[in-house]
């Protein structure tokens, strides 16, 4: 929509849903985490960590708020820099449906798209609409249709099989800001308990919220870290990352000899959290009796917990999918297929994934303005 609205001439979208922008709709708990106003290049994986920069920095988030603005959409931080709607994450789709009117942009959906191909200097599309077969020609195709995630509203992998058929490569792809989980199913009896951590996994570390569930971990530190986790590997997680463990045991050692190590933990730790630390760890141990060594080997667990995940809860949960259309065969500036003349690849659909908290959505809207200048330019 937002590529359709700004790159001129005549212009269809195709979306098989039976309403536009169906995935801002139900984003950000319906309000739409937008962009982030801390949005740069360091903030995005990539095969090529530079093929984001250009877009980005042609279309800012300041850019995106100032549309936003413009249509009296009003908005707030929430933390860590995400910006969201105020009121409901449709202004944004009556918003961009607004462009696109203004601009002429004509808008199909429940359409399904079965095929592309490229013949006498044009693009066909081989569709299905109202239940009828036709083909749609043009001189250019915008591919721009997410990733796998989230399949129950209809996602799946269709940029990535119309690339491969004009000879794009694909690296692998997978789901990334996405609960992690356990086979054993460890933290079942602390389901729904959260506490503040530093999750590191691969190069990736992030100090957010921890939420331990039925099946594993969640919560924005475990979904960002996921994106940096490779099945196979542990993670590490440090509890209340800005207490100095060692000084708090030593203390209470202290001024309660006769406690439990596990006793003391939980007037720092949630309950449940603190009595499943003392029956994995064996914490049942008297203060009194505890060595310096016993104590240094408990902060360090409770600073530094390894964790090995079986899995993670896949597309059906995952916010995005990590990996895309190879960027060596896009054109940075312009987001064309540099071997196929008019044939462009935007949006998550590419490999380029960003952080949670609004960094997906402002690669969309850049990668789709540097898609549309160009068009436009061209024409």
């Amino acid at each position: 929509m937002m590529c359709a609205a700004h790159c001129g001439g005549r212009v269809l979208v195709i979306d098989h849903a039976k309403a536009a922008g169906e995935k801002i709709r139900i984003s950000g708990g319906g309000r739409c985490n937008f962009t982030n106003m801390y949005a740069e290049p360091a903030n995005f994986l990539s095969q090529n960590p530079h093929f984001c920069k250009s877009a980005l920095a042609r279309y800012t988030q300041w850019d995106f708020v100032s549309l936003v603005d413009s249509y009296g959409i009003k908005w707030h931080e929430k933390t860590l820099g995400q910006l969201f709607c105020d009121n409901s994450a449709k202004d944004i789709i009556a918003l961009l449906r607004d462009l696109m009117d203004k601009a002429g942009a004509q808008l199909w959906l429940e359409t399904a798209v079965e095929s592309v191909s490229q013949s006498d200097g044009l693009f066909h599309a081989r569709l299905v609409r109202g239940g009828k077969p036709l083909t749609v020609s043009a001189r250019r195709v915008v591919l721009a249709t997410g990733g796998k995630s989230i399949p129950k509203m209809g996602a799946t992998g269709i940029a990535y099989q119309i690339a491969e058929s004009f000879g794009l490569q694909v690296t692998e792809t997978r789901p990334a800001l996405v609960p992690l989980t356990f086979s054993a199913q460890p933290f079942a009896p602390i389901s729904g308990t959260a506490i503040p951590g530093r999750v590191r996994a691969g190069n990736g570390s992030f100090d957010e919220a921890v939420l331990f569930t039925h099946r594993g971990l969640s919560g924005p530190a475990i979904l960002q870290a996921s994106s940096y986790w490779t099945e196979g590997d542990s993670v590490h997680l440090s509890l209340c990352p800005e207490n100095d463990w060692m000084a708090i045991l030593r203390q209470a050692r202290s001024d309660t000899p006769r406690r439990q190590i596990g006793t003391a933990l939980a007037e720092h730790l949630p309950k449940k959290l603190a009595q499943h630390l003392d029956e994995a760890w064996g914490l049942q141990d008297q203060l009194a009796n505890t060595t310096d060594k016993r104590l240094a080997e408990v902060a360090e667990l409770l600073a530094d917990w390894e964790l090995t995940p079986t899995g993670s809860e896949g597309y059906r949960t995952a916010e995005v999918t990590l990996g895309g259309i190879d960027t060596d065969g896009l054109s940075s500036k312009t987001m064309e297929a540099k071997d196929v003349p008019g044939l462009y690849a935007i949006g998550e659909c590419v490999d380029v994934t960003g952080w949670l908290g609004g960094y997906n959505f402002q690669w969309a809207w850049s990668s789709a303005m540097a898609c549309a200048r160009a068009i436009a330019e061209s024409d």
